[in-house]
């Protein structure tokens, strides 16, 4: 079985860098997405919806990363292009190495 902290890692850094390779190979085709705007939406919402915003952070910085049974915890501190900083928390949930669900609640600017 694959390191799942590694493919939270890989996914951010994909989700960064703005390819969608990673995230092609890693979401399950019952893929959910929930965050207050999107509340359960599937794969392909999550590609239309929230793919778009890809390459607008330079950097994340994880406060927080663990894994617990199938879920990785995160936190992290991003850094977007005109240099402005958030803070996130979201819940990962995967099945095997496939990513199935992602729950994101937001945090607050930096």
């Amino acid at each position: 079985m694959a390191d799942r902290l590694e493919l939270a890692r890989a996914g951010y850094d994909a989700f960064r860098t703005g390819d969608p390779s990673a995230y092609e190979q890693m979401l399950a085709e019952d893929f959910v997405f929930y965050a207050p705007p999107d509340p359960g939406i599937d794969r392909e919402g999550w590609w239309e919806r929230c793919w778009p915003n890809a390459g607008s952070v330079t950097e994340f910085s994880f406060e927080r990363l663990f894994e617990h049974g199938d879920e990785v915890f995160v936190t992290y501190e991003a850094t977007r292009k005109d240099g402005s900083r958030f803070r996130n928390s979201e819940v990962l949930t995967f099945r095997d190495e496939e990513l199935v669900k992602v729950e994101v609640y937001f945090g607050w600017d930096l």
